[in-house]
């Protein structure tokens, strides 16, 4: 009987620790949830006040905008209207431009050291100009499809429509490095556009944001680390241009330009009637 009663408290023990390692578990995993939660919800998110608002050509489909000695440089997309144009902000008068082959779509650009770069969409080109005079000085290839460019002073940082952004050698344009951008829930975040560098950022586009399986927000820019690639925030700049977005469904926001000298801030998007000068806040 004794050894019985022995036999029956090593099962009953055997119980109670197993009911309490399973509580244990799920205690770990809930708090595993919490701070995902939290990780997610810590991204914020601002929104914008028009400055000014400037003319734009709605012919021009934009593909890269830049802000260099006074003036926007613009590159427009679409086989036979491509080119590169520099633009008088206050009127929107083009006083200078160059066109692309007939059979090449202008993608992202960028100004470094004097020269700017323009990519392509599927050419797998791109090329080179004196920033003054528009001279082409050379052309450069590279993998898969071409579509924002910017520089951080030294190395340019080009997207492809992936959520890889290309770290690349200005000289030899080869990839450095690469950085891979999530959303907050951990998918990758596609279809990342048009950049610029601000303030130790990059500001992205992010084509067609308002489609679901993107973001579901219309006219978002992701604001990302360019030493890690890690999401630092959102502007929404939904609702900026109801006249322009409503169109076509290719009237999407996809131009950045910033003047570091007076801390001025373009947006603009494709054959959109008007270009803002906006400042950024936080969303309440």
């Amino acid at each position: 009987m004794r050894l019985y009663f022995i036999f029956f408290f090593l099962l009953l023990s055997l119980a109670c620790n197993d009911q309490s390692a399973r509580s244990n578990m799920n205690t770990t995993v809930s708090k595993t949830n919490n701070n995902t939660a939290k990780t997610a919800s810590n991204v914020p998110v601002y929104t914008y006040e028009i400055v000014n608002t400037f003319r734009h050509d709605p012919k021009a489909f934009t593909q890269g905008l830049f802000f260099y000695n006074g003036f926007l440089y613009e590159s427009t997309g679409q086989e036979g209207k491509s080119d590169l144009r520099k633009v008088e902000p206050e009127s929107g008068k083009v006083v200078q431009q160059i066109k692309l082959p007939s059979d090449s779509f202008g993608e992202g650009t960028t100004v470094l050291n004097g020269k700017i770069y323009q990519l392509t969409w599927r050419d797998g080109r791109g090329f080179v100009y004196d920033a003054d005079t528009f001279k082409l000085l050379r052309e450069f290839t590279y993998a898969g499809d071409g579509w924002g460019l910017t520089n951080d002073g030294k190395n340019l940082f080009m997207t492809d429509g992936t959520h890889i952004i290309r770290v690349i050698d200005p000289e030899t344009f080869r990839t450095i490095r690469t950085l891979v951008v999530l959303r907050e829930d951990g998918k990758p975040l596609m279809q990342i556009n048009e950049l610029e560098y601000i303030k130790d950022e990059i500001w992205a586009n992010v084509w067609h944001s308002e489609e679901p399986e993107i973001l579901g927000k219309p006219n978002y820019i992701a604001r990302i680390d360019p030493n890690s690639g890690k999401l630092l925030g959102w502007i929404d700049l939904g609702g900026i241009s109801p006249d322009d977005v409503e169109r076509d469904t290719e009237n999407t926001l996809n131009g950045i330009a910033y003047n570091a000298q007076n801390d001025r801030i373009f947006v603009t998007g494709k054959n959109w009637k008007k270009l803002f000068e906006i400042k950024i806040k936080p969303k309440s």
